[in-house]
């Protein structure tokens, strides 16, 4: 599969009084062209963090410090204004968490498809632009004839597929989904999941979709990431990730959720709280929290490694190995 996103070394610091706080730390990952990656973690991980370093939409006190993100070969990092304006919304476009705070309360929803279209010169008039933006609402399955309505007349759900319409006005390659449907029932979720599934489908974009919901990935998503205080801790397929999981952290969110099928089982949690990020311990940054923690964890930082074609780990006593990755892994523990 031919790489479409390929970041390396992302570090995202924010400048505070009292120094440098480091929310993204050394994360490096590949999106493929139409695959679906997942990032999952807590809140505050870093993994929205991720997304806005993908658009570059970092702003004071907030700065990529260090690393690439290479968008086609291209490193988003070194583009100037124009190509920034040209990336965005053509190249890789954002649904944010909360499709309300996106949409101006004040303007149509055709005023605010219009707006994207003459910004980026695709119409040579307001009929155009009309026309282009009923298309993209029955797309969404939204009745054309509420183009002319404002943001508060429409439920939540609709709102969201109103954001993801906008997002795919130029047809980008890229779609990054940060928390969609959290504010939204079940139902809707998955009402949405599936819209956006089916246009993936039709349309060829890759996805970054971003949630604390591991349960909710696994069926969406192709591959998974698990961040823990800005770090990527483990990356699999997603249904490896919540059945045979590698790392005690991504062990521990999967035991986090309820099954739906299969003998009631007692939830467990994870125990403690997430690190303080401007106060880094030596070692695992996951030591405090875990419950197979040994000695070497609290002096040395383990490294993401690569323990078959498919997977990586962050953890020097990683759990539920097959024979050929422990075999991996003994390589790796020499070193």
């Amino acid at each position: 599969m031919k790489k479409l996103v390929d970041v390396k070394g992302l570090c995202v610091d924010y400048i505070t009084f009292d120094g440098r706080v480091r929310a993204v730390n050394d994360v490096s990952f590949h999106i493929g062209q139409g695959e679906i990656l997942g990032l999952a973690g807590e809140s505050g991980c870093g993994k929205s963090t991720v997304a806005f370093s993908l658009m570059r939409l970092h702003r004071p006190p907030a700065l990529i410090s260090e690393g690439e993100i290479l968008f086609d070969g291209k490193d988003v990092l070194e583009m100037d204004d124009e190509e920034l304006c040209d990336y965005r919304w053509k190249g890789a476009s954002m649904v944010f968490q909360s499709a309300m705070n996106c949409l101006n309360p004040v303007k149509t929803i055709e005023y605010q498809f219009r707006d994207i279209f003459e910004a980026h010169n695709m119409v040579k008039s307001k009929q155009e632009a009309i026309e282009k933006a009923k298309s993209l609402l029955r797309i969404v399955d939204i009745p054309e004839e509420r183009l002319f309505d404002y943001p508060h007349q429409f439920s939540g759900g609709m709102r969201q597929r109103v954001v993801i319409a906008m997002a795919l006005a130029l047809n980008p390659k890229l779609l990054i989904m940060d928390e969609p449907t959290t504010a939204l029932d079940v139902v809707v979720q998955r009402e949405i999941l599936q819209k956006v599934y089916e246009l993936k489908e039709q349309f060829g974009f890759s996805i970054l979709f971003i949630t604390h919901d591991l349960s909710l990935m696994v069926e969406f998503c192709d591959r998974i990431g698990i961040m823990y205080s800005g770090q990527l801790v483990e990356l699999a397929p997603s249904k490896q990730i919540l059945d045979i999981p590698h790392h005690p952290y991504a062990q521990g969110l999967g035991g986090s959720f309820p099954t739906l099928i299969g003998e009631l089982q007692e939830m467990k949690g994870i125990p403690g709280t997430p690190l303080d990020l401007s106060n880094v311990p030596d070692g695992c940054r996951f030591a405090p929290r875990c419950t197979a923690v040994q000695d070497k964890c609290r002096k040395v930082e383990p490294k993401l490694f690569q323990l078959n074609d498919k997977r990586w780990a962050a953890c020097h006593f990683p759990v539920n190995l097959t024979h050929a990755e422990q075999a991996i892994d003994a390589v790796v523990l020499e070193d």
